[in-house]
This record gives C-alpha cells, sequence and structure tokens, in this order.
C-alpha cells in the first residue's frame, strides 16, 4: 500500500531512532515513548517487540501527534511485531514495506519504508534461544535478509536498517563474553554473519565510529543487570558503505528508561 503526504523533506539532515519497547502498551504507560519523542524529535522512529496488534492500541500510538503510524504485528498475540513512525510530511510519497519476499513473516520481524531510492529497515531479529528449530530458524533469516537487501542494492536503492539483530558481533559488544562463548548471542554462527556483512559493505555505523568504546543497549532486567552496566550491544545501524560518509552522528540513549533496550539514534544526511 501507497502512503502520500503533501510536503518533501527539504533538509538533506535525518534523525533516525530505534527502540525495542518490550511492549508498546507498557511503555506507552510509561511515558517513555512520548518522551523519547519530544526530547529527540526523530523524523523516523522504529520500534521492535511491541507485542500487540494495531485493534489493541490507543487512538495515540495509532495516531501519533506529528506522525503517521504504521504496525507490523505477529499473528501470535503478545509476541514479537514491529512499528515504525514516520514524521508527517516527511517524504512525497511513502511505500511501506512488511516482510521479504519468499519468507512467512509470520511474527512481523520485518518491516521498513521505502521513498524513491531510498530504503530503511527497522527489523526484530530473532533470539533462536528456544528450540533447536528456532536456532536454525534464526540463521536462515539472517542469510535471507542479507539477501534481501543485497538485491535491493543491485536495483540502486540506498539502503540501511537498524533494530534488535540479537547478537553482539565482538567480545567488546558485552560486558561478559568469555562466560557467554557458548549462550546464544554470541555464538560464532551468529557473530560470522555480521562478519559476511562487514565483507559485503556493509558498515555497522557505531562500532565504525568508535572502534573501542564500551557501549551497551540491552540488560537482563531480573538480574538488576543496567544498574552495574553488566549488558550487550545487540541494537544497530547498518548502512551501506557509500552511505557512511553520511553519517553526522550516531548515539546510544543509555539513560533511557521503560524497556530492558535503550533507544539508538543516528543523524545522517540523506
Amino acid at each position: 500500500m501507497i502512503f502520500g503526504s503533501c510536503a518533501i523533506l527539504f533538509a538533506t539532515g535525518m534523525r533516525i531512532a530505534s527502540f525495542n519497547v518490550n511492549g508498546i502498551r507498557a511503555i506507552e504507560k510509561k511515558g517513555e515513548l512520548v518522551k523519547l519523542l519530544a526530547a529527540e524529535k526523530p523524523d523516523i522512529v522504529f520500534l521492535q517487540e511491541i507485542k500487540a496488534k494495531p485493534d489493541q492500541l490507543s487512538d495515540a500510538l495509532l495516531k501519533p501527534d506529528g506522525y503517521e503510524a504504521h504496525y507490523h504485528s505477529a499473528e501470535k498475540p503478545g509476541y514479537s511485531g514491529t512499528g515504525v513512525l514516520v514524521r508527517s510530511g516527511l517524504f512525497a510519497k511513502m511505500q511501506v514495506l512488511r516482510g521479504m519476499p519468499d519468507w512467512n513473516d509470520h511474527e512481523g520481524r520485518v518491516l521498513g519504508v521505502e521513498a524513491g531510492d531510498l530504503v530503511i529497515f527497522g527489523n526484530y531479529f530473532p533470539n533462536g534461544g528456544k528450540s533447536d528449530a528456532a536456532w536454525r530458524e534464526k540463521l536462515v533469516f539472517y542469510d535471507h535478509f542479507h539477501q534481501y537487501i543485497a538485491a535491493l542494492r543491485k536495483k540502486k536503492k540506498r539502503v540501511l536498517f537498524t533494530g534488535d539483530l540479537n547478537v553482539a558481533h565482538n567480545p567488546i559488544d558485552l560486558a561478559r563474553p568469555k562466560e557467554n562463548e557458548k549462550h546464544v548471542g554470541f555464538l560464532p554462527e551468529e557473530r560470522a554473519w555480521v562478519d559476511r556483512l562487514v565483507a559485503d559493505n556493509w558498515v555497522d555505523v557505531f562500532r565504525s565510529r568508535y572502534p573501542e568504546t564500551v557501549s551497551y543497549t540491552w540488560w537482563q532486567m531480573q538480574s538488576r543487570a543496567r544498574e552495574r552496566n553488566i549488558g550487550w550491544r545487540i541494537d544497530y545501524f547498518i548502512v551501506d558503505k557509500p552511505l557512511y560518509p553520511k553519517v553526522r552522528e550516531i548515539r546510544h540513549l543509555n539513560d533511557h528508561q521503560g524497556s530492558d533496550h535503550c533507544p539508538i539514534v543516528l543523524d545522517i544526511d540523506l
């Protein structure tokens, strides 16, 4: 479906945020989504783990002030799902992309926007830790998405993606790498997928900009790990290499509360 608006973005700078909210209705009650919008004034906000269907959402989430809202919910109630808020008038014409070609995205994991030659995704990648079948599907999902964005690149699209990738790439990306060498989220097969992305000229913006900075985006809530900053960096912005010079800044909003993840924000000239 095509969604249009009446104005074109004249400034080249764009601010994109990504936030695994771990339940959009809970984050709304806490006021943390409104706080993010007010403080950062993003042009686009991708949300992961919304855990709701549109008919369960308030008018404020369906028609947020100043934004168009689009959702891609999981078939299973209270599980997974993604959303995107796009500033009203940002694009003259925009298409919302749900799922991937030749993939049954029944968990609502892949959500993107396309405007002209620009394609931006904000995905919730599988965790893969529930079973052997879930683990195998995670690896297939990774490769299928890589193929998808490679195909878009061949069509001369400018592609970037963000979201919860559910993998810490290198030891610097988690507080206790030794203890987690055999844990899902830091296994060699997952990390090798990020290696393949990098080899294929996709750039991990945060790590490229800050190669030695320790900063996390997820903390286990049950153990109060956030208070001790025992975390993982599993939320990313990945851009096609020709777009990397256009990056202005990337930030982790480590102090933003409401979820077991923190929002991440990218400023880029598009």
